[in-house]
């Protein structure tokens, strides 16, 4: 297949392009008014002195991780993910793999806070209970799923972005794109108007 590069680059643009927003109604929203909304959500939370969770399972795992870091040390947010080692085996062996996320989002979070699951399918059992621990605390919900329209997670968010691809690696390709729209919309960073290149060490960091 001489062309896999280029039908995987148009599915991925595809993907993208059948971004989904939806609100906690349901209603849907343009790509631009729901990344609005976000930023008018974690200014939220930045304004009040509160924190961003993250949560996912495998890949979404390491993007949690890695958003977790970039929101702190880049956007000025507090944000923690519930993906180290020793408190991901901990919870599996001691609680139940269900557990792995509420039960240290019960512990930590407060009202006010804010949750994020990154769930390819949207329909993961320890990702729905999450979303369940965080309303019962008073936290918004934002969730990143895709696979089927139906799935769980999609109906249970403030905001819902979902991904219209049939294969994981698509989905995870366009979740970790659209963490980073989110962050660097909040942050004004624009790629398009560089004129050279990011630096991001402490002595010459600029947007």
């Amino acid at each position: 297949m001489h062309d896999y590069y280029q039908k995987y680059q148009a599915a991925i643009s595809t993907a993208m392009a059948g971004l989904d927003v939806t609100n906690r109604g349901g209603d849907a929203l343009t790509d631009d008014d729901g990344f609005d909304q976000l930023c008018a959500l974690t200014k939220k939370v930045q304004d009040a002195g509160r924190k961003k969770y993250l949560a996912g399972n495998g890949a979404s795992a390491a993007f949690a991780n890695h958003m977790a870091l970039d929101w702190t040390k880049n956007g000025g947010v507090p944000t923690h993910s519930f993906s180290d080692s020793a408190l991901l085996t901990a919870m599996g062996n001691d609680l139940g793999y269900e557990e792995v996320f509420c039960a240290p989002l019960s512990w930590y979070a407060k009202s006010g806070d804010m949750l994020v699951t990154i769930s390819s399918s949207g329909n993961s059992p320890n990702i729905i209970k999450t979303i369940e621990c965080a309303r019962s605390k008073g936290l918004d919900v934002i969730t990143f799923s895709g696979l089927k329209p139906d799935n769980k997670s999609r109906q249970l968010g403030d905001l819902n972005l979902y991904i219209p691809a049939k294969t994981y690696g698509v989905v995870e390709c366009v979740h970790q794109i659209l963490l980073h729209v989110w962050l660097d919309r909040f942050m004004g960073i624009e790629e398009w108007n560089k004129t050279e290149e990011q630096d991001m060490r402490k002595e010459s960091f600029k947007l």
